[in-house]
């Protein structure tokens, strides 16, 4: 089969997903286009300039059974690169900081009582065997907790960490989401000591980004940016897929996959039907407010700070240089404090000068040697829709991959049902539709040029 044709694919988002989506189609000989709507590839795994430092946008990180993102770094010649670090575990509460890093140090945990420290281990070890994990959509996930944790660590550890991570939206949420993050965690642990391993690929996702950008221009995909997504409709007269960009360029494709949100897919395809725009419009997200800090010192050396105060604005404190070397952040420590917020929260909206000083305040309360005079760079990162929350039945509820419009795909990380958003399980849905729905694309139709002038 010749260059002309091979099946033509839209891939609307440049981030990982779409990335490995246009690297295994071109694989198998398809030909590929990638459209992402900012100036640079990546999305929530691109990278940014810190002063002369750069590095992630926001915090990654890669764990020993991360497979489907090591065995994607393996074939673009990265995963030989790895650094892998052991890690510590903070947990502040009651205002004061806690080492929770091996068992000695879980059963010295003063919060807790000795039997709900045997419960909340019991309850956690419970969770990593549960292999039938839909059941727990059916279920609140205050509800499951309390009754396999007991109401004691409920509410002195779960509850507060729920609500730091999904505000109030916790109380919709189902027990899925507790199960999938106690999962990853879990297997990311050796055994004997239950040590934490993180490994992170030299230069940040930056290094990666441009890997995959060079391996797909060896396969001949092409990557437009700044792209921004209008429509997408059926074209009636050439059965291929029309997409029309915001300003005006339009391009014709024999199929499209989709890997936006999916509040954002139901707006930019208008010919769906009705119960799929109520699908995709059904999908809630959560988003993200994170600052990055370059310190002249580290804060307490835990990679995560786990936080139950609810008086600390924050999700919690994550310490990258605890893994990465300081030698690529300018001997400095580079820190991420992340606040997740409902899509809509009007939390979005505050000035990075109030973000700042709100941050750095807390900082000087939970950590009595920090100062500002430590912080080298500060600086903002807004993301609306990040993670899908997986409220009650929410499998039931999502639209299919495949579709109502012919050649048209939804392929994004709301379709994570296993395990919570993170690069490892956005790659995993993206190979899953890959060997399912988008197995056979459909019929070569005659082609225009790949991307027209505007009319």
């Amino acid at each position: 089969m010749n260059s002309a044709n091979k099946p033509s694919w839209a891939i609307i988002g440049g981030g990982m997903m779409g990335m490995t989506l246009a690297y295994r189609l071109a694989k198998r000989g398809d030909r590929v286009t990638v459209y992402e709507a900012g100036s640079q590839i990546g999305g929530l795994t691109s990278a940014w300039n810190l002063g002369d430092v750069v590095w992630d946008k926001f915090y990654h990180v890669t764990l020993l059974s991360d497979s489907y993102l090591r065995q994607l770094l393996d074939e673009i010649g990265l995963e030989k690169e790895m650094k892998w670090v052991e890690t510590k575990t903070g947990f502040y509460s009651g205002g004061k900081l806690y080492s929770m890093s091996n068992t000695i140090e879980f059963l010295k945990f003063p919060p807790l009582k000795f039997f709900e420290k045997l419960r909340l281990g019991a309850s956690i070890f419970y969770a990593s065997k549960i292999k039938h994990w839909s059941r727990l959509e059916k279920v609140s996930v205050e509800d499951w907790l309390r009754k396999v944790a007991g109401n004691g660590v409920t509410e002195k550890i779960w509850l507060p960490l729920l609500r730091a991570k999904l505000g109030d939206t916790y109380q919709k949420t189902s027990a899925a989401f507790i199960w999938a993050a106690i999962n990853r965690m879990y297997a990311a642990r050796r055994t004997g000591l239950k040590k934490e391993m993180f490994g992170y690929v030299p230069g940040g996702y930056a290094r990666i980004l441009e890997r995959m950008a060079g391996v797909l221009k060896e396969l001949d995909v092409e990557i437009c940016t700044s792209h921004p997504l209008r429509t997408i409709k059926a074209d009636e007269q050439t059965g291929r897929v029309n997409v029309c960009f915001t300003d005006d360029r339009e391009a014709e494709h024999d199929n499209a996959i989709l890997t936006i949100p999916s509040p954002v897919i139901s707006r930019t395809c208008p010919d769906l039907t009705g119960d799929e725009h109520q699908r995709f419009q059904g999908v809630e997200y959560l988003g993200v407010v994170c600052a990055s800090l370059l310190l002249k010192k580290p804060l307490a050396g835990y990679y995560v700070t786990n936080i139950t105060d609810t008086w600390v604005p924050l999700t919690g404190v994550i310490e990258m240089s605890t893994i990465v070397d300081k030698q690529e952040l300018g001997g400095h420590s580079l820190v991420y404090l992340p606040k997740y917020l409902a899509a809509d929260d009007p939390g979005f909206e505050r000035t990075d000068e109030d973000i700042r000083e709100e941050m750095l305040s807390t900082l000087e309360k939970m950590y009595p040697d920090f100062t500002r005079d430590d912080v080298v760079e500060f600086k903002i990162g807004r993301a609306r829709n990040v993670m899908a929350l997986p409220t009650l039945n929410y499998s039931e509820k999502l639209p299919p991959i495949k579709t109502s419009i012919p050649g048209v795909f939804a392929v994004n990380s709301a379709q994570i049902l296993k395990g919570n958003l993170n690069v490892n399980e956005t790659i995993q849905v993206a190979e899953d539709a890959l060997n399912n729905e988008l197995k056979e694309s459909r019929v070569v139709k005659p082609r225009a040029s790949l991307v027209d002038t505007a009319r």
